[in-house]
């Protein structure tokens, strides 16, 4: 069972032993630009992991956009589950995702995957930068439509979630604190790149996801991560933590992050910073 990181060198050699050709072992390629929506299937086409399949965070991994219910919706989770049926994905198989970005996309996949009750899943620590270096062998050409999705149903969730009802509730109650993992002068509300009112989450803290990288775009020693989340969140249980971003991509990011510090149990605001800040009735706040 594999449940948050693997290495470059153990895919390659799941990959030679011929995993993907029994089932056992499914790739997903999450490469992914927010700002250009083609850029993903463009670099899948020049280049991709043997045996890699892609997928679209805007098309596939997203449900229908409402204008309030922010930039990535999550799909029903019926949808995801006939998804990865169709891609051949069983109980049993290992999931690897991996993208160029530092692991945001595909540790949002993982979030995903474990949120409809698919633990054997994995990112590839350095994703694609880290195969490349490697000198691993790359494929080329575009992916192979897939017929309409058989209905799947998801097993018991593994991955808590709250939704913008319970965030705004929590504002006053404080059971739990919110981890923003979006960078600095985006929390404070400096800058706002994406979406239309800038600020956080008021009593939202601030853990920006590329602090969970070394130089090299693979992740920090568990050690190293626990030392550091424990530094920001002051004494409270995994439990105690619910993730937010834009969109709940780099929230994921710091989730993961926390699982491979041996922190497990936080949980996920999906709808992020997108979904709250779409209703003027909630609360911002600045600096």
């Amino acid at each position: 069972m594999t449940t948050t990181l693997i290495l470059v060198s153990d895919l390659a050699a799941r990959l030679a032993a011929g995993q993907v050709d029994h089932g056992r072992l499914r790739v997903f390629d999450l490469r992914h630009d927010l700002l250009d929506h083609a850029a993903g299937r463009r670099a899948y086409g020049e280049g991709h992991i043997p045996g890699a399949r892609f997928l679209d965070h805007e098309t596939e991994l997203s449900a229908a956009r409402t204008g309030t219910n922010g930039r990535h919706p999550l799909p029903a989770p019926e949808h995801l589950a006939g998804l990865m049926a169709a891609h051949g994905v069983t109980p049993d198989t290992l999931v690897v995702a991996y993208d160029a970005s530092g692991g945001q996309y595909a540790a949002h996949l993982w979030w995903m995957l474990r949120w409809i009750g698919h633990e054997n899943v994995a990112v590839l620590d350095g994703g694609w930068p880290a195969w490349t270096a490697a000198g691993q062998a790359v494929r080329a050409g575009q992916a192979q439509s897939l017929a309409p999705l058989p209905k799947a149903r998801p097993r018991a969730s593994l991955a808590g979630s709250v939704d913008a009802a319970a965030v705004l509730a929590n504002i006053e109650r404080q059971d739990f604190v919110v981890l923003d993992a979006r960078a600095a002068n985006r929390y404070r509300g400096e800058v706002e790149p994406m979406d239309p009112v800038a600020g956080h989450i008021p009593g939202a803290l601030n853990r920006p996801n590329t602090q969970n990288l070394e130089a090299d775009g693979r992740f920090k020693s568990p050690a190293q991560l626990r030392a550091e989340f424990e530094a920001v969140l002051g004494g409270r249980a995994p439990q105690e933590v619910v993730h937010q971003c834009g969109s709940g991509i780099t929230a994921s990011h710091n989730l993961l992050a926390m699982e491979i510090a041996g922190l497990a149990g936080s949980r996920l605001y999906p709808g992020s910073w997108s979904e709250w800040c779409a209703d003027p009735a909630r609360p911002v706040a600045k600096g």
